[in-house]
């Protein structure tokens, strides 16, 4: 279970690094003139799904309870 968590842990850390990379080029892209609208797009999708990549793995570091 260590190192399985471990392995949670070390992917949410690279998915975090990942999205705020995005926050970057997203606001980059966004001052540029004039703007590519498809590759903004993708951009957020991407930023998008690693979010949801995120909350997923972060569920599973957090113990099922018996109710």
């Amino acid at each position: 279970m260590l190192n399985d968590r471990d392995a949670i842990l070390r992917k949410l850390h690279e998915l975090r690094s990942e999205h705020r990379d995005l926050d970057t080029v997203i606001v980059r892209l966004t001052e540029a003139s004039p703007i590519d609208q498809l590759q903004l797009q993708r951009l957020k999708k991407r930023k998008l799904l690693l979010k949801d990549e995120v909350a997923r793995l972060e569920s599973r570091l957090i113990p099922d309870s018996i109710a």
